[in-house]
């Protein structure tokens, strides 16, 4: 009876396992699928400004024209691309995230109830004169059983962590992107 107990939440867990890969994969292509619409509609975006840059060029007949086009106004547009495209592309990153980190959660919740349950059963049935080794086994087993509770810590430890590092990264490229606003010119006193 113990050899089919055991042998039914082996299934049990193997088909959850299946489960969450199975939700896993369908993150990851999610993922995928909206970080490839955020990059095509960026290339678009991108195909269309160099195209209106190359008919301004090609429109300029003095230098002071181009002059204009140097403009920090422009550059600031360049920006705020970037920015937009940066945000869209964290919101997906941050999703996805929260995403895996909710599925190992409930992985780690449902595998430590398993692994409970299958001891309470399988103790049960110890038989007549075993009490200690059962205690002790007990004792052991709950001390084992925290080490999910560390298992989840180090997984939500290692996501805060992964945050931060794409915060730091957006961070770092707008500050490569930002340009200061120009001075405003100030009026000598006569």
């Amino acid at each position: 009876m113990a050899q089919t107990l055991l042998n039914d939440q082996l299934t049990a867990a193997q088909a959850k396992a299946v489960e969450t890969a199975k939700h896993l994969a369908q993150v990851a292509v999610q993922s995928a699928q909206e970080l490839a619409e955020i990059n095509q509609a960026a290339a678009k975006d991108a195909l269309v400004a160099a195209q209106e840059a190359s008919t301004q060029l090609l429109s300029i007949k003095d230098p002071q024209e181009l002059a204009k086009l140097a403009q920090p106004e422009a550059t600031q547009e360049v920006v705020k691309y970037a920015t937009s495209y940066q945000a869209k592309v964290s919101k997906v990153v941050r999703t996805s995230n929260k995403q895996v980190a909710e599925v190992i959660d409930a992985s780690i919740d449902d595998a430590r109830d398993d692994l409970v349950k299958f001891v309470k059963e399988a103790t049960k049935t110890a038989p007549a004169g075993s009490e200690s080794f059962v205690s002790a086994f007990k004792s052991i087993f709950e001390t084992s059983v925290q080490q999910f509770d560390q298992a989840r810590a180090s997984a939500a430890d290692a996501f805060a962590n992964f945050e931060k590092s794409i915060d730091a990264a957006l961070a770092n490229v707008q500050g490569q992107y930002a340009v200061a606003k120009p001075a405003a010119k100030t009026r000598k006193a006569a």
